[in-house]
């Protein structure tokens, strides 16, 4: 059974077509990296799966039942902008609240265990205004958690965070997973980070999914690449493209080789044209980097 299943779905805003047919799997257990550029649909797509929109078209299904079902709504958390917290409360106080909002039997115990599960344990007396941004991402995720959701959907949960922020909000999400059996939809720009954690993507471009994959098939995806500098960067270039079908420069002033065997072969090869390299090695291009290129071949 998969976590959510998405069939030809479609959401108009007047004349305004946000979705136009989009279809989407998410197993359980996975970190799906939901990505697109800005106004491509993602927060649209979560929204309409946590029931804060509804769908001109098309059907959603959670956990094999229709997504309106209110057994399957419970199963359900959800961190979308902002968490809603008083400023002035304490961060446990802000959390009691939301405890006692959804009707929480033991709510002392369970919001201390899911402050321990995003780290937030010590911060639990600070009021809510004096917290990080990242504190403050942590907070929603916690309240979020509340309830023991098998289904988390995050809208850019790591934007605007430091590189001690990111890390600490991966290993949360990574835990999450493990210890609350908790199936995670996350959606970011940020996406060598998001590489690090999501089993699953998802790309979306005008309103429709364009490509769904395993973080295995990414892998298998991302092609290997030599890159190398000479002191004759442009002639280089020039006799490399007279023998090889792709060979760019990158912004770091690397020529880069896509369908070269070996390293070596290419240092002979200009050793014959008589240019000596300085710098080889090879390496595999990223989420980011192929996510770039499917955009472009869209266009």
């Amino acid at each position: 059974m998969n976590a959510i299943e998405i069939k030809n779905l479609t959401k108009n805003f007047g004349q305004k077509q946000a979705l136009r047919g989009l279809d989407m799997t998410v197993p359980m257990g996975a970190i799906y990296g939901f990505i697109g550029e800005n106004g491509s649909g993602k927060s649209t797509t979560e929204k309409l799966i946590c029931g804060l929109l509804v769908p001109s078209d098309g059907q959603i299904k959670l956990f094999g039942r229709d997504y309106t079902d209110v057994d399957v709504r419970a199963k359900v958390g959800v961190l979308i902008e902002a968490p809603g917290c008083f400023p002035n409360y304490s961060v446990w106080n802000n959390m009691m609240l939301q405890a006692a909002n959804l009707g929480m039997k033991n709510a002392e115990e369970e919001v201390r265990k899911v402050l321990k599960l995003v780290r937030m344990e010590g911060a639990a007396s600070n009021k809510y205004k004096n917290c990080s941004l990242g504190m403050k991402q942590r907070i929603g995720i916690a309240m979020a958690l509340l309830g023991n959701p098998k289904l988390l959907v995050l809208d850019e949960p790591i934007n605007g965070l430091d590189a001690d922020g990111m890390r600490i909000m991966r290993e949360v999400l990574v835990d999450i997973t493990r210890e609350a059996q908790c199936t995670v939809v996350i959606s970011s720009h940020i996406l060598g980070e998001l590489e690090k954690i999501a089993t699953h993507y998802g790309i979306v471009r005008n309103g429709k999914m364009i490509k769904e994959m395993t973080a295995q098939e990414l892998e298998e995806s991302c092609r290997t690449y030599v890159a190398l500098q000479t002191k004759e960067m442009n002639r280089a270039k020039a006799i490399l493209a007279c023998k090889y079908s792709r060979v760019e420069e990158d912004e770091a002033g690397y020529i880069r080789v896509y369908d070269a065997k070996e390293p070596e072969e290419i240092v002979t090869y200009l050793y014959e044209n008589e240019i000596l390299v300085n710098e080889i090695g090879t390496a595999k291009i990223g989420l980011e980097e192929y996510y770039i290129d499917l955009m472009k071949e869209g266009r």
